[in-house]
């Protein structure tokens, strides 16, 4: 029986002469996002593929430009999108202890009408997906998060967020890893090292993995 098809439609970017960008959606999806990650699972395996990186609905990828053209890789990657991800194992299941007493937890609760019990709640209720590691060493944007639960940015972002600050924006959450700036809504913290330098990889969390948190006392 030939392979299984599907309809996911790709479209493929330039960047510069070395690198293409593979978009294959726009929100965030659980199913989008597995075959990103699938699709850069299997771009790694090509000879002239130098890096396949997954983002949360897109693959970066940088190539050999001596083995491939731009016109030729974009080709294959539309091949290897149409074909259905191999059946999907579950991520590693990472249970994070969260001390919910974060700075913005009050005017959270006051902007969505809720008390800062039911954000918690909330909050604390899905087991989220791990989409995509970025913006500093050891970030996971983790998601969905529920509808109930979704604001803006903050409108001033922090000159410094402490290490293991539990937040959220937009349809995300996620803990920083390490003292940085940030604009997410502080909810809660954490001890749990998310950036582990003498580690290969260095972050707890990777792409497709199970982020549960639960909330205890101080």
């Amino acid at each position: 029986m030939p392979p299984q098809r599907s309809t996911v439609k790709v479209r493929i970017h330039p960047l510069g002469d070395t690198a293409l960008l593979a978009e294959l959606g726009t929100r965030l999806d659980t199913a989008v996002n597995t075959r990103s990650i699938a699709l850069a699972s299997a771009l790694k395996k090509r000879r002239d593929v130098r890096q396949a990186v997954a983002g949360a609905a897109s693959v970066t990828v940088q190539f050999d430009p001596d083995q491939v053209t731009h016109v030729a890789l974009a080709a294959a990657i539309r091949r290897l999108a149409s074909k259905r991800p191999p059946m999907e194992e579950p991520g590693r299941l990472h249970r994070i202890p969260v001390v919910y007493d974060g700075p913005d937890l009050q005017a959270v609760a006051s902007a969505l009408g809720l008390s800062q019990q039911k954000v918690v709640e909330i909050h604390s209720r899905p087991i989220y997906r791990a989409f995509l590691i970025g913006f500093v060493p050891g970030w996971a944007y983790l998601g969905p998060l529920p509808d109930e639960l979704v604001l803006p940015r903050r409108p001033d972002p922090r000159r410094q967020v402490p290490a293991g600050s539990v937040a959220i924006a937009g349809h995300q959450t996620g803990i920083y890893p390490l003292n940085s700036p940030g604009g997410w809504h502080l909810i809660g913290r954490t001890s749990v090292r998310l950036f582990l330098p003498d580690s290969d990889p260095p972050s707890l969390f990777r792409a497709g993995d199970r982020v549960k948190f639960f909330p205890i006392a101080e």
